[in-house]
């Protein structure tokens, strides 16, 4: 979940739909025993090899440490410049609940919390700026991976309004109006590895050569019928050998998270493209990138469980699954542009009295340079009256079929 120039999703049923994890003894390492898997059952799907490689309960990369985030780990996020990121979409948070009627209660949902730091910004911040609706407000943090369960509970043990969910399906039992978010959590989202050869699609499934070393097998067609229909919108321009990045899951994503709401907003900053951008013919190697120590790499074979393994969203396919979910897009905006829009008050507060350090954190965050034009935020509606997609970005994102738009 880094910058890509510098937790886990959730499927529909049960976590295990989309992470499946393997039963019986430990192994001595997760390559031994995907490699014992291959021996045996053949070509991996690249998805299950990246589910395995990331959220493995013992030996995935997210299931080891808590360190990845930060200048001693692996990569950067918006959270690692500082507190300004939370505060800004605690704002966001806040206005929604204003214009909603402030709700009570209300419930804001975090996906991928990591170690907590972003919910404690978001509360703080809550605390100060609108202490009714902090005192109405449940916070709950969607997590399976224990050692990260763990973390966000010692990091947040203060807060008496936050709850603790193994599964998303469990907040629909009590669905409540509110806003549901994740930071850079859909760019680690399992996806299909896809090469276009012989005027076709072909999966790039991962094998072992006569050595015994991971590597790649282009041999079988795109074959099931979700992926050959996501594929065929995207005509037949592309160089021989062109590969990219093939997401289906989105919906499977969405659904569990939506149903935990009786009406309000999902809210997605992260690295991406629409998909014209996306599946540009000269995009020839598609936007897999590995990292580690802030070394990006493009081999997600070399070392599973030890590296971070991402690809940039493809912002109209998960608009159009949302759509398919009865949800609007209302939202979409680079983040610079997203960030200066909800820190206006903020920005007008400091007329007089600036804050230095604040400042840098918000030039680092919306600076087209750093990570102003390089992330998006798509916000989401669901059963919430208000504000309606522009035809500007109806248009940037592509969309081929959307409920409402504006011409704002």
């Amino acid at each position: 979940m880094p910058d890509p120039e510098s937790s886990p999703p959730f499927p529909a049923e049960t976590l295990a739909n989309l992470y499946p994890t393997r039963t019986g003894p430990a192994t001595p390492s997760l390559q031994a025993s995907l490699k014992k898997r291959i021996a045996e059952e053949g070509p991996l799907a690249f998805p299950e090899f990246m589910a395995a490689s990331l959220y493995d309960p013992q030996l995935g990369y997210y299931a080891r440490e808590t360190r990845q985030v930060g200048r001693e780990g692996d990569f950067f996020t918006s959270v690692s410049v500082g507190p300004l990121f939370g505060e800004i979409l605690a704002r966001r948070f806040v206005r929604w609940w204003r214009e909603t009627g402030s709700p009570n209660p209300w419930r804001i949902t975090e996906i991928g919390a990591h170690d907590g730091t972003l919910a404690t910004d978001i509360l703080s911040t809550l605390e100060k700026l609108e202490p009714l609706a902090f005192s109405v407000v449940e916070y709950a943090i969607v997590e399976p991976l224990p050692l990260l369960h763990r973390a966000q509970r010692e990091t947040l043990n203060r807060y008496t309004n936050v709850r603790f969910f193994s599964d998303p399906t469990e907040l629909a039992s009590t669905p409540l109006p509110g806003i549901v978010f994740g930071n850079e959590v859909l760019d680690a989202l399992p996806f299909q590895v896809i090469e276009w050869k012989s005027g076709q699609w072909h999966e790039c499934r991962v094998a072992l050569d006569e050595a015994g070393a991971f590597r790649w097998d282009t041999a079988k067609p795109v074959e099931d019928e979700k992926s050959l229909e996501a594929l065929s919108f995207l005509g037949a321009d592309f160089p021989e050998n062109y590969r990219t990045e093939l997401r289906t899951n989105f919906a499977e994503f969405l659904s569990p998270l939506r149903d935990g709401l009786s009406t309000g907003l999902l809210i997605w900053p992260d690295y991406g493209f629409a998909r014209p951008e996306y599946y540009h013919p000269d995009r020839v190697t598609g936007t897999l990138r590995t990292f580690s120590k802030h070394r990006a790499g493009e081999d997600p074979l070399k070392d599973p469980g030890e590296i971070d393994i991402t690809a940039h969203v493809d912002f109209t396919a998960l608009a159009e699954a949302a759509i398919g979910l009865g949800a609007e897009p209302v939202v979409f905006r680079t983040q610079g542009n997203w960030i200066t829009h909800e820190a206006r008050d903020w920005l007008i507060s400091l007329e007089g009295q600036p804050d230095p350090a604040a400042l840098r954190q918000f030039q680092s965050l919306t600076h087209p340079a750093q990570l102003g034009s390089r992330f998006h935020v798509l916000e989401l509606s669901w059963k919430s009256p208000g504000a309606v997609l522009p035809a500007a970005d109806f248009h940037r994102l592509a969309l081929r079929a959307c409920p409402r738009a504006t011409g704002g």
